[in-house]
C-alpha cells in the first residue's frame, strides 16, 4: 500500500516491532514503544502489522496482492461498461439513421 512512508521504513518498523515484542507484555505495548521511537502513530504501525499478518497468512483477510487485483479488475469492468454504453448509443443512432427515408 502506497503512503507517506517508504517501504523500507515500514519494513524496518515491522522488524523493530518483532524484535521488541518479547520485551513487552502485550502487542499494544510493543507497538506504542516502537511507534514512539520512530515518530509514527501507533495505529499506523498496528495496521502495518495487521497487513503483514494477512499477507503472510497468519490472519484471515484479503492479501495486498489480491486487493490490487480486485482494484485492477474493477477498473477494467468500469471501462468495459463505458465502452458498452457507447456502443449501445451508437447502435441506436445508426439503427434510427438506417430506418429513416433518404432526403436525397
Amino acid at each position: 500500500m502506497p503512503g507517506p512512508y517508504p517501504d523500507e521504513f515500514r519494513q524496518r518498523a515491522l522488524r523493530m516491532l518483532s524484535e521488541a515484542r518479547p520485551d513487552h507484555k502485550t502487542d499494544h505495548a510493543a507497538i506504542k514503544h516502537v511507534a514512539a521511537k520512530l515518530g509514527v502513530n501507533p495505529e499506523t504501525l498496528r495496521l502495518w502489522k495487521k497487513r503483514l499478518d494477512v499477507d503472510e497468512g497468519r490472519q484471515p483477510g484479503t492479501s495486498s496482492e489480491a486487493q490490487a487485483e480486485i482494484k485492477r479488475l474493477k477498473k477494467q469492468i468500469s471501462e468495459l461498461e463505458k465502452a458498452n454504453e457507447i456502443l449501445r448509443s451508437a447502435s441506436v443512432f445508426f439503427a434510427t439513421e438506417l430506418g429513416r427515408p433518404s432526403s436525397r
